[in-house]
């Protein structure tokens, strides 16, 4: 009984080691893994920061473990559509577009860059504006 009490420490100093070392972010929300940026995940980074208080290398391995997949990243936000007048409609063929041009497009009409070869990207052809509300819409209802 004695051998076992004696084992309880080294099994919990493993256990949390292994946590540790694979990164809290990774293990805890693995649907995250890609993501380039975002806000950070304040519960996420809290844990690592655990590692690092008690264990200085597999902390700063789970920060860099969870950097590099993404996974200390908050998911993005859905878009919300909040004033339809706003929205702007931008024609061009489709069939003479690469998705480097569309980028480029996005870019020069909006100021921001987007990157369309992301595995959580669709791409989809709409007609007009009420298309793009209610695909908005549908995608957002999805999400929830």
């Amino acid at each position: 009984m004695a051998e076992k009490l004696n084992n309880i420490p080294n099994i919990m100093i493993t256990v949390l080691l292994v946590f540790q070392l694979s990164g809290c972010g990774t293990l805890l929300y693995p649907e995250r893994r890609g993501q380039l940026s975002g806000r950070l995940d304040v519960g996420v980074v809290i844990l690592d920061a655990v590692g690092l208080l008690f264990f200085l290398i597999p902390g700063v391995i789970a920060f860099a473990v969870d950097f590099s997949n993404g996974c200390i990243y908050l998911p993005a936000r859905p878009l919300i559509i909040e004033h339809r007048a706003e929205l702007r409609q931008i024609r061009f063929d489709p069939k003479h577009t690469s998705l480097a041009q569309i980028e480029k497009i996005i870019k020069d009409q909006t100021g921001r860059a987007v990157h369309l070869n992301q595995g959580d990207v669709r791409v989809t052809r709409l007609k007009s504006k009420e298309d793009m509300v209610m695909y908005f819409e549908d995608a957002r209802k999805e999400k929830i």
